[in-house]
């Protein structure tokens, strides 16, 4: 099975570095347990574990900004994943493509593009 060997932590959690497939642009980091990371293998649907709500949540279920998978990667130690995915909208809950949307620039730090949706219209208040 794709989950054998992979070194999940002592929550059951890896991390997941989400990316476009095309470009490689990291768009977000997130978290995943085995049920996470077999939904979104069996679905094609990004599917991440909330360490805030203590439960699974499909990437876009509320807003709208779908990533479909196209590639799942693993990294030498087998303990962080690489997602490859199709992005509709923004990644970030603050309305940005990517959720590294600010760069140091003389030990300040400024944001680099402009939103893509409204984080209001798409979660509510």
């Amino acid at each position: 099975m794709y989950t054998d060997g992979l070194k999940f932590d002592d929550r059951g959690l890896i991390p997941a570095v989400v990316c476009d497939h095309e470009t490689n642009e990291v768009l977000m980091v997130a978290y995943m347990n085995e049920e996470a990371l077999r939904h979104t293998v069996e679905t094609g649907n990004a599917t991440y574990w909330s360490r805030s709500r203590q439960e699974l949540w499909v990437k876009g279920a509320t807003s709208g900004n779908v990533q479909r998978v196209r590639w799942v990667r693993v990294d030498c130690d087998m303990d962080t994943l690489m997602i490859g995915v199709e992005q509709t909208g923004g990644a970030c809950h603050l309305g940005y493509r990517s959720c590294f949307f600010r760069e140091l620039h003389h030990g300040e730090w400024e944001r680099i593009c402009e939103k893509v949706f409204d984080p209001r219209e798409a979660y509510g208040s």
